[in-house]
C-alpha cells in the first residue's frame, strides 16, 4: 500500500459512518470520472466528442447549447448534486468544474460544511463555467 492510500485509510476510519459513507460515494464518483474521461480520450482518435460536437454545433448553426432542465430534489446529496449537474451541463469540461468542487466537498466531508451550502456553491461554479462557455461561442 503506498503511503497516499495509508492516508486515505486512516482519514476514512476516522470518519462517522455517515461521514465514511460520503466519502466513498464522492470515491466512486471521481472513479467512474476517470473512466469516462478515458473513454472520450479513446474515442478522440476515431470520432468527435460531445464537447467537439457541440463547438461544431456553435459554429455551424449559430446555436448554443442550453442546459438540461434537472430540478434540484429538497434533501439532495452533495454527490449526487455534482451527478446532477454535470447531467446538467454535459457541454462543460467537467475535470475543470470537479477540480473547484473537491475543495468545496472536502470541506462538507471533513469539516462539516452544510451540504445545502457546498451544493449552492457548486451549483454557482457550474453556472459561471457555463456563462464563460457562451461567452466563447459567441466570440467564435
Amino acid at each position: 500500500m503506498t503511503e497516499q492510500e495509508q492516508s486515505l485509510l486512516d482519514i476514512y476510519r476516522k470518519l462517522s459512518e455517515h461521514d465514511a459513507h460520503s466519502l466513498l460515494r464522492f470515491a466512486e464518483f471521481l472513479a467512474g470520472y476517470e473512466v469516462t474521461t478515458a473513454k472520450i480520450v479513446d474515442q478522440e482518435t476515431t470520432a468527435p466528442s460531445k464537447a467537439s460536437e457541440a463547438s461544431t454545433t456553435v459554429d455551424q448553426e449559430d446555436t448554443i447549447p442550453t442546459p438540461e432542465k434537472i430540478e434540484r430534489p429538497e434533501q439532495e446529496r452533495v454527490v449526487d448534486a455534482l451527478k446532477r449537474l454535470s447531467a446538467t451541463y454535459p457541454m462543460l469540461d467537467k475535470k475543470h468544474l470537479l477540480d473547484k468542487a473537491s475543495e468545496l466537498v472536502a470541506q462538507h466531508v471533513m469539516f462539516g460544511k452544510p451540504a445545502k451550502q457546498v451544493i449552492d456553491e457548486v451549483e454557482e461554479i457550474f453556472a459561471a463555467a457555463y456563462d464563460k462557455f457562451v461567452a466563447e461561442a459567441r466570440r467564435g
